[in-house]
């Protein structure tokens, strides 16, 4: 993967801004490694462990009417796994001590998502592209439109209350 590298110095920076850092990773939303940084850690293992913790959260989000997920905090006595949407495809996870200031490694793991992001999604774009296709864009479907019809008077006769049984 061409991004491997720009993607690792990343993670280096990353680590002199924050560095109660223990390691990184950038994965496919389909648990595939696309770089890593995690001495100690098996890195296939996490971004495994990252996208069904993924699946979870983002299924969390959607069922309580919270958007696209953004980001997972998990916190365990010996430190912080923080995962952060990197562009379309891609999630990084940052593995921190419990001495790390969590608003540094939420405001350094939002950044550096989003650089890693545009560096994986880049990288994905040519290959969407095929041959054949144009590179015109097709002109946008227009919106539906909305109407508004009468509603019928509602009544208060028949009406139940919650003191009625």
């Amino acid at each position: 993967m061409a991004a491997e590298a720009p993607i690792l110095d990343e993670f280096r920076r990353l680590r002199a801004r924050v560095p109660q850092l223990t390691g990184a990773l950038a994965a496919g939303v389909d648990g595939l490694v696309i770089a890593h940084d995690t001495p100690g850690v098996e890195p296939d293992g996490l971004a495994a462990l990252t996208a069904a913790a993924l699946g979870v959260a983002v299924r969390m989000t959607d069922a309580t009417g919270r958007g696209d997920l953004r980001e997972l905090l998990v916190r365990g006595t010996d430190g912080y796994v923080a995962t952060y949407a990197a562009g379309r495809t891609a999630v990084l996870t940052l593995l921190a001590t419990d001495r790390v200031n969590v608003g540094r490694l939420h405001l350094e793991g939002r950044r550096a998502g989003a650089r890693i992001g545009e560096l994986v999604d880049a990288e994905a774009l040519p290959a969407r592209r095929s041959p054949a296709r144009s590179s015109a864009k097709e002109p946008a479907k227009p919106m539906p439109t909305r109407t508004k019809t009468a509603r019928s008077a509602r009544t208060t006769a028949n009406a139940r209350t919650t003191n009625e049984s």
